[in-house]
């Protein structure tokens, strides 16, 4: 199986040891989702958008490329070719405000460009019906205020805006307490990411 990881995080994906101002829980999912994956045989395809200066911003030339061919430029297009080949996709990012980071929505604006867009039986396909979709967040959030009293709004616009428009049904989304757990905790949350992409 061939999974590709898409990971947004400032301090990048070799953070994940705890240090302060250096350290990231969202490159500790990573590190674990990369160990899980590779120690069950699997292929990982990392894609790390600070690492390869993504630039997230729609200019009004990339918009056009967007609307009248079938990339936005090279880099979208090199990402989207690397996800054709994927039977899992996973991201990861923190969530901050109660959405994702811009790299992350950049990714998703530009890589899913309008010409790649292929009609089938009536259907919009961008990419395999089987592909597998995680979302691996880390949240400062409560989950249960994220869920009840925000709505939990980017599980419901990933899902249902982009990759149910997609006609990608096998979707899961895990946001893990970034704040407030103890190491013990964490490393328990760690152990859960195993069950949730394999």
């Amino acid at each position: 199986m061939k999974t590709v990881i898409i990971f947004d995080h400032p301090y990048g994906i070799t953070a994940s040891h705890n240090q302060p101002h250096k350290r990231s829980y969202s490159a500790a999912l990573a590190q674990q989702a990369i160990k899980d994956l590779k120690d069950s045989g699997n292929s990982v395809d990392i894609i790390d958008l600070q690492k390869d200066n993504f630039n997230p911003v729609m200019s009004k030339n990339d918009l056009l490329n967007w609307r009248t061919k079938s990339f936005v430029d090279k880099q979208s297009q090199n990402y989207f070719d690397r996800l054709q080949d994927a039977d899992e996709i996973i991201f990861i990012f923190p969530i901050w405000w109660e959405m994702m980071p811009a790299l992350t929505k950049g990714f998703i604006d530009k890589v899913f460009a309008k010409g790649q867009i292929k009609k089938a039986n009536g259907h919009r396909l961008i990419l395999p019906a089987k592909t597998k979709i995680r979302v691996l967040t880390a949240i400062g959030t409560p989950k249960i205020i994220y869920k009840f009293h925000y709505g939990n709004p980017l599980g419901k616009m990933l899902k249902r805006g982009v990759f149910g428009k997609m006609g990608l049904k096998d979707f899961k989304i895990i946001n893990f307490n970034a704040e407030d757990r103890s190491k013990e905790q964490r490393i328990n949350d760690l152990k859960k990411i195993k069950k949730i992409i394999l």
